[in-house]
């Protein structure tokens, strides 16, 4: 297990598309767009600086995009035959996803140092228990995505899974309020129940913004139990089919 794991974390800090998208991508879209609203306070009456703001979604935005690549290389290791081959050997498919998981969360680990790293060249300051808060909960809001990658892993090709994680990254920030905040009306009832809305909070929540409350756990762990019972579900399926 411990030689797989490696090999996993080793593949994912050797894959560049993933890096970029996962990191080079919304660093590059955080300096463009808080870069010239530095001095801006209240951003949209959210009652937190445009740096801070951007710093945080974008934070989970590239995080969400880590986590869900884990479905891409699942999706490659089923259409090479390399996901048959391991069956066959003494690793358990809880180890398997595990390593999957891993790598993912590598990956989003390395996203949140680099935004954070940005924010901070741009005025960002907070306190040590702050970054804390917001580090952990924006690693507990990535469960759900984490089993979401998983499930479509194992439900779309390998030529397919590349479009299907960028156009559910995307859908879903835009949702979650990545890039605005999310005010009331009809898409503020739609995004408290998507996962990725409280993604954004978790990285708001040491910055101004209001705590997850109850609703808020609740979304998230709904959200990561269903998807989790779905994507085993699918792995069985595939290990039948073998």
């Amino acid at each position: 297990m411990t030689t797989y794991i490696r090999y996993e974390l080793v593949r994912t800090a050797r894959n560049r598309r993933l890096l970029f998208f996962s990191i080079g991508f919304p660093a590059f879209i955080y300096f463009l767009v808080a870069g010239p609203n530095q001095d801006v306070a209240n951003l949209n009456d959210s009652g937190v600086s445009a740096p801070l703001y951007f710093m945080a979604s974008l934070s989970a935005f590239g995080a969400m995009n880590a986590v869900l690549g884990a479905g891409a290389r699942i999706a490659l290791d089923r259409t090479s035959g390399w996901q048959r081959q391991l069956r066959v050997t003494p690793l358990k498919p809880r180890e398997y996803l595990g390593a999957k998981l891993l790598g993912g969360y590598l990956a989003a680990g390395l996203t949140m140092i680099v935004l954070f790293a940005a924010g901070v060249a741009l005025g960002v300051r907070l306190p040590a228990g702050d970054w804390a808060t917001m580090t952990g909960l924006l690693l507990v809001g990535l469960l759900p995505f984490a089993a979401l990658g998983v499930l479509l892993g194992h439900l779309v090709g390998a030529e397919a899974v590349g479009p299907a994680v960028g156009g559910l990254t995307a859908l879903l920030a835009f949702l979650g309020g990545v890039w605005f905040p999310v005010g009331s009306g009809v898409m503020h009832d739609v995004a408290l129940g998507l996962p990725s809305y409280w993604l954004v909070q978790a990285g708001r929540t040491s910055v101004g913004g209001a705590a997850w409350g109850a609703t808020g756990w609740l979304v998230v762990a709904a959200w990561t139990i269903v998807l989790a019972v779905a994507a085993s579900h699918a792995y069985r399926r595939d290990a039948e089919r073998a």
